[in-house]
């Protein structure tokens, strides 16, 4: 009876750690492979730019203080118009959940056609540093959530705004500046091209 409870326990642990995404600090491997994690089918091809919906451009612009021919992403502002609201799940990738990390994944696998790797530890170690005022449309930010480095990470936007998967708040597009998170940032940058970084390795 105990073994097998430790075994249970040993099994809920193991799970735990390999799922972990946006508060984990144990995996730091450098490259895009995931730890074993299974990863979901992603819709994608090559990076085109294309002209959004004059509602989409209206919704963003008025919601980011723009003007509307300042919305100019269609592909990125459809990604967020469709997952904006999905309650956040720890280690969820879906309409039923996803967390942090899983956004940032799928953000930039079906707008930028840039893979990155699953979890905050791998994602902040593909990226190339950047100063705030130097963020661009895309660039990934990292937050230090409940005392642990680079816990929490979210996309830059424009005008100051980022859109993230918040615990309590689920998909949300809020200022950078806000009281609430600007105290916990702590680091940001562009996605480096993993197949890049990778192939001497």
């Amino acid at each position: 009876m105990f073994l097998k409870r430790y075994t249970n326990l040993a099994f809920i642990f193991a799970a735990t750690i390999l799922l972990s995404a946006c508060h984990s600090r144990k995996l730091t491997v450098r490259n895009s492979n995931n730890g074993g994690i299974a990863l979901p089918k992603v819709n994608r091809g090559p990076y085109v730019m294309v002209k959004p919906d004059k509602e989409i451009a209206d919704k963003y612009a008025a919601m980011m203080g723009l003007k509307r021919n300042d919305i100019q992403n269609g592909r990125l502002y459809s990604f967020i118009d469709e997952w904006m609201g999905t309650p956040y799940r720890f280690g969820g990738m879906d309409k039923e959940g996803v967390d942090c990390s899983g956004l940032v994944f799928l953000l930039q696998l079906q707008v930028y056609d840039m893979p990155v790797p699953r979890t905050c530890a791998m994602q902040v170690n593909n990226i190339k540093r950047k100063y705030e005022e130097e963020l661009k449309e895309g660039d990934l930010v990292f937050f230090d959530f409940d005392g642990k480095q680079f816990s929490h990470v979210g996309v830059y936007l424009q005008n100051g705004y980022i859109v993230h998967a918040s615990t309590r708040r689920g998909v949300v597009i809020v200022k950078l500046h806000d009281n609430g998170i600007y105290q916990y940032f702590s680091r940001a940058g562009s996605v480096i091209d993993s197949s890049l970084t990778t192939s001497g390795n």
